[in-house]
């Protein structure tokens, strides 16, 4: 998979466009101002978005073609991400050190998903905010993009389970049109919240 992403990143046009996720735009204001951490953030959209916007960004991607194109997208904004190449289970940050947390399209391994997000969740500070969105089962029946594998995609009781000690302030499934680079367009069904950690 980090070859996947790396020749997809290595590309000159940004795979997703440089627009930040629009579920992102609409609810950035709910993230406290403090550090926030994007997960499996490519090629920086999101972050440089919070970043123009005052918050301390960090974010992480283990593709490095991903790093680069993020970090020329942030100095071509004027702002500073600290971005790491890194495996999710294996992120060098203390417990508790972030303020919000951002998962957009962030879809990990079946067999590793579960124990990425308890670890992401450590590193959430109790009264902190989880902003996700990421494809739900029944995206295998559009091509708008995300795995083709359902056991990568999401349902709301998954999101559940794999969130414990999260109040959830929204949480819903979606049908809405992407319209996000070359590989995010079309019709497509997303499960998203708006989270605090307890």
């Amino acid at each position: 998979m980090k070859q996947f992403w790396n020749e997809r990143y290595a590309a000159s046009n940004f795979a997703y466009g440089k627009e930040s996720n629009q579920f992102l735009k609409e609810n950035l204001h709910f993230l406290p101002k403090g550090k926030v951490l994007f997960v499996a953030e490519g090629e920086g959209r999101n972050a440089v978005f919070a970043a123009k916007n005052g918050f301390e960004v960090s974010a992480f991607d283990y593709s490095e073609s991903g790093q680069q194109k993020a970090l020329m997208l942030a100095q071509e904004q004027g702002v500073s991400v600290d971005y790491l190449v890194s495996d999710v289970l294996e992120l060098p940050y203390e417990k508790e050190s972030f303020d919000g947390i951002v998962l957009i399209f962030a879809h990990f391994p079946a067999e590793i998903r579960k124990q990425a997000h308890l670890k992401l969740l450590e590193l959430l500070k109790p009264g902190g905010k989880i902003i996700f969105e990421a494809f739900g089962k029944e995206q295998l029946n559009y091509t708008s993009g995300g795995p083709k594998d359902i056991d990568m995609l999401f349902s709301e009781e998954e999101v559940r389970n794999e969130f414990p000690g999260i109040s959830f302030d929204s949480l819903s499934t979606e049908k809405i049109v992407l319209d996000e680079g070359l590989f995010h367009q079309g019709e497509g069904v997303v499960v998203r919240f708006v989270g605090t950690k307890k």
